[in-house]
């Protein structure tokens, strides 16, 4: 069993939610990740949960995620704007 670590959360009344400026979202590719966690223990932000949902509310695009993935199932695909 893995060992949980603690993180802290950013709830709704803080400041952290991204709002409309982000440019790249992460998608993950279920079927080539091994759930490692890495990409949950990287995220500055906090913003990918232990089921490798990402929150697009807090998520920053920044990409560190898929640059940490060793089985690179994360792509950063660009955001669709209306």
């Amino acid at each position: 069993m893995r060992e949980r670590l603690a993180l802290s959360r950013p709830v709704g009344a803080s400041s952290g939610k991204t709002g409309s400026w982000r440019t790249f979202r992460p998608v993950v590719d279920s079927e080539a990740c091994n759930a490692c966690g890495l990409c949950i223990l990287y995220c500055p932000d906090a913003a990918i949960s232990e089921d490798l949902e990402v929150d697009l509310d807090f998520c920053k695009g920044c990409g560190i995620c898929a640059n940490e993935c060793p089985k690179k199932a994360i792509e950063m695909v660009r955001e669709e704007r209306d």
